[in-house]
């Protein structure tokens, strides 16, 4: 019975980490139509931003916001700068693109970082809580883990449901020529939704480094199942990557605890099958209405 809870425990704060990284591609997606497969080093050069601060002898919550600052205007720096000359073409050159980005970025950070590993700090207690005279698989920085998650993902559902925003970026998204008649700026949207996704991409690494150890290639083993997770809910569904990412997370713990390390892999891999062969659209999506 212990062994079950821990197992579900690790699998729940573990379903989160891939869940934060499924948000910052769905929110990219959402308001910009692009995969972005840069979104992991972006993530993780902002973390060393957050390192590098909390070195220099500030508290983690500044190096907090620092991190979360650097993202927004990376983000907004690379949409401005290296995307928006391939934007309005062929969708395929954005996506070779940010895996371009994904090459040049992790080795700008081995050039200005180091390769060496690094620990970074948790801003709460890393050791699980005892319960009577046991102790179970759940820390306090599980519990920040799985709060930041759920109100990152109210926050998007909220941006595109309920704001004049959200509203502008989707439609720049879907229809860029029909939304500049309509008097949207599309390129403004298309920088915001960069910088946004960044700024979550950015909280996604901070989220997957508190307590442990980094170095530039530390969220490589994250990203496959990020996207996983985001393709299980649904690319358009903030809740559905949330959900997958649980999903994804409890299964993989299951199979670990209980069948075997070296099968999660192929586990992942059989999950994203299923899915995707019973419902293409993921978990969350939601059918297309045409109207001529």
């Amino acid at each position: 019975m212990q062994q079950l809870i821990n197992t579900a425990l690790g699998g729940l704060t573990q379903g989160m980490v891939f869940a934060a990284f499924a948000l910052a591609l769905v929110l990219i997606w959402r308001s910009t139509r692009i995969v972005n497969f840069a979104q992991a080093p972006m993530a993780m050069v902002t973390t060393f931003v957050a390192l590098v601060v909390i070195e220099q002898g500030y508290s983690y919550w500044l190096a907090f916001a620092a991190a979360l600052l650097s993202g927004l205007l990376l983000g907004a720096f690379l949409e401005r700068v290296v995307v928006r000359p391939v934007e309005g073409k062929s969708e395929i050159n954005a996506v070779i693109l940010t895996l371009a980005l994904f090459i040049v970025l992790h080795a700008g950070a081995a050039v200005v970082f180091g390769n060496s590993y690094r620990s970074f700090p948790a801003p709460f207690g890393i050791r699980g809580f005892e319960v009577g005279d046991r102790t179970i698989a759940l820390t306090g920085f599980g519990v920040f883990r799985i709060v930041s998650v759920l109100v990152v993902m109210a926050l998007l559902v909220a941006l595109f449901r309920y704001t004049d925003l959200g509203l502008r970026m989707r439609a720049a998204a879907f229809n860029p020529e029909v939304a500049r008649l309509l008097g949207v700026r599309v390129g403004r949207m298309m920088t915001i939704g960069w910088a946004l996704a960044s700024v979550v991409g950015s909280l996604a690494g901070l989220l997957i480094a508190g307590g442990n150890l980094v170095h530039p290639g530390y969220m490589d083993s994250v990203v496959v199942y990020g996207f996983v997770a985001a393709v299980l809910g649904g690319l358009d569904s903030p809740l559905g990557a949330v959900v997958g990412g649980l999903v994804l997370g409890l299964s993989l713990a299951f199979v670990s605890g209980y069948v075997g390390g070296q099968l999660v892999a192929l586990a992942a891999l059989l999950i994203l099958m299923v899915v995707l062969t019973l419902r293409p659209g993921g978990l969350f999506s939601a059918t297309a209405e045409r109207r001529v």
